[in-house]
């Protein structure tokens, strides 16, 4: 129904002629919106919008022309919390009438029941001059209701209705306002049941946020508790803490960011930022206005809001908490606190602040003022670290924990002493190769290509015998062309021969001297050109590479690796040993430990013995002793710098142990280097560690 049918029904009333029907159908319709009121009053909504629909639908049920809703304000008096035409009434237009509507207020509001009051009416005669008088002085039928809760009297609720209606009608809208108000007040006492549970958890949250704030004395740690619960209790997206330092005021501490990039550019511009407003000294509000901000305030905030797109943002400094004493002293003028920082609170999507934000942010600036500065103060003691040292070093010796201290010191120095005392042999390990002694490598002597390859790998050959041959065009050239000349110089020489021989004529003496010199240096040019073909054959002998000892081919691949391949002189071809004779070990021994092999070698007069294991053959031990180790360092693959070191054994027991021996097998083997402290022989090359690199840097 609409409310010109509300006013239908009413006016008929009035007249005394309703229909039935029309009548039903407003009663029905009255029923719907009390549900709604009442499904409103269980919805979590602000108390303004929820008196809003409220008087709304009571003034279109009522088919009234307006009404009000007053609620008791902070200081104990009725204050409106929403109205509709109230103009009407004509209470704004006197201050008399104000204060008389006023106490009627007050009276319904500490009264049982609601109340009608007729237009013009109250205790007495009604009138303009009457201060005292609690009264109707609008021209309207006031219906009134009080709202309560748990609590008491919570407000009033007042309709603004058309007189002239029926009591019985009259007592229908006294009805239905308190129903209304009974619905008013489960709204009212869900709301303070929600303020409860909201405050009981803000409470909860300042407890946390203070007693975490409060317990560590490490700057890091307190500004981080600062940043992350700081804004679980502000109820804001982030919030940073700057530690003045110096000339600078860097972050320190971002919430819900364990770590993070202080080089990046949102951070640098924040900490500029910060900077700027600690030396102003003064609070910083930006909600999107930078104009009444001081210059450098202003151009860091919009360098870094145009960087973050943050869209409200509070930047405190925190200063140090002043003594009580020194602030309420007369004698002198108290100096002003210093800035130790920064708290910098941020929201990222709404410049809106939530209710109770200021005085959440003040909470929590400052107990972080009072916690950094405490742990500042603490970190900034003399030798501080060795003071908490010792101070956590004083309780191993207390209480029942001193029996637990003397075990442990006992155990430490029986240790000790067992490592520094206790002796055990000193075994230097290194990796080692078995070889034949008798082994030769085979040297490319002449530039050539090698055309002919007559041994394969592990192929028995004897001392002379040709294992490779090669070709060299150019030595074959120059063997060509010396003995071109050579042929050349002897046909030369006996056409002399022969021109002498037949010719009749008498020669002069020039021609006589002429000849002979000819001849003498074709004779020297021929023994020169002989001399070289004998060179150059010898060259060319030298193209036939034969073994130089009897022995096998122990180079893998010799086909694959030297096939048709040009050599030079000096490349190395082959290597040949004799595995029918004695067997030696070359271990490659790192180049820093070989000051104990050098003073174990001097203690024994040369001879260390050795034991190794072979990877062919590792269940059996064999014993050696060092024969010989070289004066140089070299660098063999990932082993760095070593020493190559030569250990003789018994031979027969290694043919006993090893049919078939492997030349190249890989072994392990240590070096006895005499008795030393057992802490040395398992810590010598940390030992030798600090020595060169700590000790030696040091002193």
């Amino acid at each position: 129904m609409s409310t010109s049918e509300y006013s239908q029904v009413s006016s008929g009333e009035r007249s005394g002629s309703v229909d039935a029907e029309q009548v039903e159908r407003a009663k029905r319709e009255i029923q719907g919106l009390v549900q709604e009121i009442a499904e409103l009053s269980r919805s979590e909504i602000a108390p303004v919008d929820f008196y809003n629909a409220m008087l709304n639908k009571v003034v279109a049920a009522l088919a009234a022309p307006g009404g009000a809703v007053w609620v008791i304000g902070e200081t104990g008096g009725l204050q409106l919390a929403y109205q509709i035409n109230l103009q009407q009434t004509g209470l704004i237009e006197s201050e008399v009438r104000q204060q008389q509507h006023g106490r009627l207020l007050r009276q319904v509001l500490l009264g049982n029941d609601g109340a009608l009051i007729a237009p013009h009416s109250g205790a007495g005669e009604v009138s303009d001059s009457d201060e005292a008088a609690a009264a109707n002085p609008t021209e309207f039928l006031l219906v009134l209701a009080p709202m309560r809760n748990d609590q008491g009297p919570q407000g009033v609720l007042e309709v603004f209705q058309r007189p002239g209606a029926r009591i019985t009608t009259q007592r229908g809208y006294l009805r239905f306002l308190i129903q209304v108000c009974e619905f008013a007040g489960d709204f009212l006492k869900a709301g303070r049941l929600r303020h409860l549970s909201e405050k009981q958890t803000l409470w909860e949250q300042l407890e946390t946020f203070t007693r975490s704030a409060h317990e560590k004395l490490d700057v890091r740690q307190t500004a981080y508790t600062v940043a992350n619960e700081g804004r679980r209790l502000i109820g804001c997206d982030r919030v940073s803490v700057a530690i003045r330092r110096g000339g600078s005021c860097p972050i320190e501490a971002v919430s819900g960011q364990d770590t993070f990039d202080k080089r990046s550019n949102v951070t640098v511009m924040l900490s500029k930022l910060a900077n700027a407003v600690v030396k102003t000294g003064e609070d910083v509000w930006f909600t999107g206005d930078t104009a009444d901000l001081a210059p450098q305030v202003e151009d860091a905030l919009d360098t870094y809001v145009d960087e973050s797109h943050t869209k409200a943002m509070a930047i405190l400094p925190l200063t140090e908490p002043q003594d009580a004493e020194a602030k309420f002293a007369e004698d002198e003028e108290p100096e002003p606190p210093r800035v130790i920082g920064a708290l910098i609170v941020e929201q990222m999507a709404d410049s809106r602040t939530p209710d109770g934000f200021l005085h959440r942010v003040e909470v929590v600036r400052t107990h972080s003022a009072t916690a950094l500065t405490n742990a500042l103060e603490y970190e900034g003691l003399f030798l501080m670290p060795v003071w908490r040292f010792l101070g956590k070093g004083t309780k191993l010796f207390r209480g029942r924990t001193l029996p637990k201290t003397l075990a442990a010191i006992t155990a430490a120095v029986a240790a000790i002493a067992f490592l520094c005392f206790y002796p055990a042999e000193l075994k230097l390990e290194g990796s080692g190769k078995l070889r034949p002694k008798e082994r030769k490598n085979v040297w490319a002597e002449v530039d050539g290509l090698v055309q002919q390859i007559n041994v394969e790998h592990d192929q028995k050959v004897n001392q002379g015998d040709v294992l490779i041959v090669e070709r060299s065009p150019e030595l074959e050239k120059e063997i060509a062309a010396k003995t071109g000349e050579l042929n050349k110089d002897n046909a030369a020489l006996l056409s002399i021969d022969r021109e002498h021989l037949n010719d009749n004529r008498e020669l002069t003496e020039n021609e006589i001297n002429q000849k002979e010199r000819e001849k003498n240096e074709l004779i020297q040019s021929i023994k020169s050109l002989r001399e070289q073909l004998t060179f150059l054959k010898e060259k060319k002998d030298k193209l036939e590479i034969r073994s130089p000892i009897n022995g096998r081919v122990v180079t893998w691949n010799v086909r694959e690796q030297l096939g048709n391949r040009p050599v030079k002189q000096g490349d190395k071809l082959l290597e040949v040993a004799d595995p029918e004779k004695d067997w030696e070990l070359e271990v490659l021994m790192p180049e820093k430990r070989m000051g104990h092999i050098a003073k174990a070698k001097a203690a024994a007069n040369g001879a260390l013995p050795v034991t190794f294991f072979l990877a062919t053959n590792p269940s059996q031990e064999f014993q050696g002793t060092v024969v010989e180790d070289e004066l140089s360092a070299e660098v063999r693959g990932e082993e760095g710098n070593t020493v190559l070191v030569r250990v003789a054994f018994d031979q027969q027991k290694l043919r006993d142990a090893v049919k078939d021996p492997k030349i190249g097998a890989s072994a392990t083997a240590k070096i006895h280097c005499g008795k030393r402290a057992i802490g040395f022989v398992w810590f010598h090359d940390l030992v030798d560690f600090i020595r060169a690199k700590i000790l030696f840097r040091i002193f």
